[in-house]
Formats: C-alpha cells, structure tokens, sequence
C-alpha cells in the first residue's frame, strides 16, 4: 500500500492526463473544441447534449457511463458531445459558455436563425434515461401532418421535389421520423398522415400501419418502402431519390485536431482552477456563450393563468357543468412563486411550457389555472380530495361534470417529458382516477336539469368529451422505433 505522500504526489500526474484517456476515439461521444463546437453544434440542424468537463473531476469519471450510454441511444437522433476544458484552448470557450463547475451539461436546440441556436442548462437526472428524454424532447419536427382534405395540396409544394409520407396509426410524431426529416431537411418533403384519412389510405393501398411511401415525383409511381423500420436503412432507402443534408451523419467531415496537451503549472498542484461542483449542485449561473455560440433570444412561455376568487374557481372548474381543468394549488407558506421548491418551480415551468406548445400548435387542451393559497375555495378543495398539507404545492386535474380528479406527483414524476406523459394520459381518458367528494361540485339550480340530459345522452351514446381525448395525443414510442 503506497504511503499518503506517494499518494498526493500522484494527484497533479492525474490531472494531466489527456483528453483522449476520457472519451477515447471509439467513443459515442463527440470531442469539441470551440471551432467544432461552431461548425458541428451550433451550425447543425440536429438539437444537441454538450458536456463540459475535467477528466481530473470525480463527478464526470460517474457520469461518463450514463453519458456513453444516452449517446449510444440518441445515434441517428440527435448529437451528444463534450468539451475538455481542462485543456488549455478550451479554457477560454469554457468560460465564456458559463462554466463554473464540472461537469456542466447544456442542451443546444437549433433556432429559426442559423448559427445562433438556443442554449439551456439541463437540470434533470445525471442518467442516461434524464438525458435522452430531455433530448429528444426538443428534437425540432420537420414533419408535416396532412389529411385528406390537405394531402393534395401538399403534394403540389416545392415542385418536383421527392415526397415521403408515412402512413401511421400514431397521433404523435416519433423521434425516428421527426430525425429522417432533418436529415433530407429541404431535400425531401416529409409527412405523416393517420390510418383514419380513409381517402389517401385507400389511393395508395396501405393495408398495414406503420407504412412509408415515396413519390419521387409528378410523373413516377409511388414506392412502398419494405425493409426494417429503423433509422439507417430507411435512410438508405431515401438516399435512392435525393442526398441527404452534409450535416446528417452528425459526425465531423474530417477528423478533429487533438489539441495540445497542457502541462499543469505549479501553481495548479493544490487545487484546479474551476471548482468542482456535486451532481446536486443547482447553483450553476446561466451560461454566457462566446458571439459564435449566443443563444437566439428565447420565446417568452405565458404564465399559467390564476383564479384568484372561489367565485372563479367554482364557475371554471367545479361547476356542474366544468369539464377538464388542471389546478396548481399553490402552497400557504410561499408568499411569491420564487420562494417554491425546485421540485415545484420545474412542475410549474413544464406545465407552462406545455400549455405553450398546444397554443402555438393550435391543438386543443384543456385549461390549466393556478390557484392562490388565499383563495378559500383552494383549501376547502384541500381538504376534501385528501391532499397534501397547505405548505406543500399540489397539482390536481378535477372533472366537476364527469365526477372525477387525479392528482400529479411531480416530486416522484419530474421533469417535462413526465408531465407532459401525464397530460397526454388525461387527454386520452388512460390512467387510475378517484371520485370526487360530495360537496365539490358546485350546481347552479337553473342548469341541474340541462347538464343531467347533457350527462345522459353522453352515456348513451359512448361518446367522449373532447376535453378529455383528443386522438392526437398518444404516449411517446420508443425512439428508434416509427
């Protein structure tokens, strides 16, 4: 057993160990410099997971199995890099990226102007699974969802140029179709079209589902696609009617040049220059990327909007009548939303987000409300669901005319891709629900009669409120599947 001298004497000969003993050449993971990190990230189309590391930090040496393994899954996806910035020319980029501890994970999603893509820190679990939910969240989608009424039209875009369309049963778009529209990104015009547009199933004889038609043009036939359903021979199969974009294979046209290795100063032997910050740590600041790597300006995502009356809050959403709504339940102890848990700051954000996104995709859902602690008919709504207690913040969505809630543990379930799961369950009417206490429900006298007919006609005949399915949600396949 080597003495404690020998021991410490060894300690400056790890720290300069160099890049390549980290992420070594077979690796998954990109090694950038801040040039590469210009032309492969930030130029690409691709959304982007960027490390920014140490090889001397003990909490990079844990992550580097999870980090392999979220690249291994993401191949054909999306871009999974790192940085060294204990090497000397990356010093400099490190810093002007923000990085004051290691290591540092930033997601780069590519914006409407080219080169200035926008740049966030990831918050979530340092594991495979939190990396690549997170990713391919943000996967941009390039596909375009047509029916038979638009399908026609469609087709007429862009001249003569190859149209793929894939013909699914799925209302979402997959991860794999949404990274093949990237990679033939002004090449080939890609669309998905559901199993129920009956018309375009029939023109083009789909019998089976998933299925990929190719039109290579006005005058050809169209070519059903056989082989696999996975990424790269499907990608193969494309290449036959055009190329797919240079920055498609995610890789570097030419090899990265190693950068020199530094020698460690002297006065480096106590302690590295950038502190090592724990896996928990949350208290890295904003990144503030050099003018190649800024961030375009980042769309400002509306707040949840608040009832602050019980008035309001019984006529929205406990009365008789009220059909889906979610309730963020604030807690009495926060006099402000900055106060909150992280736990319960990231619930709120995702929910935020999430209202966002069906706004500007203009599909519909169901209203989502916050709901001050000082509003009386929050904590009477408290008490009789059974839920936490007053200091603590509770996410419930409540249907006052179907007589049903369901609560969202978000400190179990964090993170978006979790709420928007849960979301998506309640759209299509999946998942465990409680009944609501008598008393809840609020019934206006006049409208009793009408929303008991309203109630009976919906049992007899099947039908389903549209606040509560909408067909075009459906949970998330797996990424390297259609």
């Amino acid at each position: 057993m080597l003495p404690q001298s020998s021991l410490l004497a060894l300690i400056p000969l790890l720290a300069a160990l160099p890049a390549n003993g980290f992420y070594t050449k077979n690796s998954p993971v990109l090694q950038l410099n801040q040039k590469t990190y210009g032309s492969l990230i930030a130029d690409s189309n691709y959304t982007s997971v960027v490390e920014f590391y140490a090889p001397w930090c003990g909490h990079c040496q844990n992550l580097k199995p999870a980090y392999e393994k979220a690249a291994q899954n993401l191949k054909g996806l999306a871009k999974v890099a790192a940085v060294n910035c204990d090497e000397d020319e990356n010093k400099p980029f490190c810093g002007q990226m923000g990085v004051k501890g290691f290591p540092t994970i930033k997601i780069v999603t590519p914006s409407k102007k080219p080169g200035k893509p926008r740049v966030e820190d990831y918050q979530g679990a340092r594991s495979a699974k939190g990396i690549v939910e997170a990713v391919v969240d943000r996967i941009p989608n390039h596909v375009k969802r047509v029916t038979d009424k638009d399908f026609d039209q469609w087709l007429e875009q862009n001249g003569e140029r190859p149209k793929a369309i894939l013909f699914t049963e799925k209302g979402t778009t997959t991860p794999l179709i949404r990274a093949l529209a990237i990679d033939f990104l002004g090449a080939v015009d890609v669309a998905q079209i559901r199993n129920k547009e009956s018309a375009s199933v029939q023109k083009f004889g789909v019998t089976k589902f998933p299925t990929l038609v190719v039109i290579p043009d006005s005058e050809s036939e169209p070519k059903v696609y056989e082989g696999e359903l996975k990424k790269q021979p499907i990608a193969d199969f494309l290449k036959q009617f055009a190329s797919p974009n240079p920055d498609a294979s995610g890789q570097p046209a030419t090899p990265v040049a190693k950068a020199k290795k530094s020698k460690p100063s002297k006065s480096s032997k106590g302690a590295p220059k950038v502190p090592v910050v724990p896996e928990d740590d949350e208290s890295t600041p904003d990144a503030e990327p050099t003018p190649e790597a800024k961030p375009a300006e980042v769309p400002i995502v509306p707040p949840i909007p608040s009832l602050d009356t019980s008035e309001s809050l019984q006529s929205s959403c406990l009365g008789s009548k009220s059909a889906t709504c979610v309730l963020v339940l604030l807690p009495a102890s926060a006099e402000s939303e900055a106060v909150l848990p992280t736990t319960a700051t990231h619930a709120l954000a995702s929910l935020s987000e999430i209202a966002h996104r069906h706004q500007r995709r203009g599909t519909h859902l169901f209203p989502i409300y916050r709901v001050p602690a000082d509003n009386s008919a929050s904590q009477n709504l408290r008490q009789s669901l059974g839920l936490g207690a007053s200091d603590a913040m509770e996410i419930v969505a409540v249907n006052a005319r179907r007589g049903w809630f369901r609560r969202y543990d978000y400190a179990e379930n964090s993170g978006l891709a979790a709420a928007e799961r849960w979301i998506d369950a309640i759209r299509l009417g999946e998942g465990a629900k409680e009944k609501l206490p008598e008393g809840v429900v609020v019934e206006a006298p006049a409208e009793a009669e009408k929303a008991e007919t309203e109630a009976g006609s919906e049992e007899a005949t099947g039908e389903t409120a549209p606040e509560e399915v909408d067909q075009e949600a459906k949970e998330e396949p797996k990424h390297d599947e259609l």
